[in-house]
């Protein structure tokens, strides 16, 4: 569905502007590290936590490098699967936030092989 995981999707190092869960964030009261987060979401966070889907074959697993047309690095597969419903492998992953709009092109590296996927907007179901 394109739930956030903790500690794989969001762990102590992501902040819920980059996770896109800024929506519970209220700004209203005070807490930790409040002062940083409006400033992130102000300013804008410099990673995106994105859905995708593989156009190609594999499976994306966790700690998977997600590629630009280069083949540069610009981001980490979080976790990853087959789907049943839409018979397609899909995944989320942190990429730059230039490259987390919806249908951009990415790669991801599963073993040597580089597999083409979209950008694609959560949640994973077939309507």
């Amino acid at each position: 569905m394109g739930f956030c995981l903790y500690g794989n999707d969001i762990d102590e190092t992501t902040s819920p502007i980059e996770a896109k869960l800024g929506w519970i964030t209220k700004f209203t009261k005070d807490f930790i590290n409040a002062e940083a987060l409006k400033k992130e979401k102000e300013e804008g966070a410099k990673r995106k936590l994105i859905g995708f889907e593989l156009e190609g074959k594999g499976i994306p697993r966790k700690d998977y490098e997600i590629l630009d047309e280069n083949h540069n690095q610009i981001g980490v597969v979080t976790s990853g699967t087959m789907s049943p419903s839409l018979k397609k492998a899909i995944g989320m992953g942190y990429v730059k936030t230039e490259m987390s709009k919806v249908d951009t092109p990415i790669y991801i590296q599963i073993r040597k092989k580089v597999v083409p996927a979209k950008v694609v907007k959560p949640p994973f179901y077939k309507s």
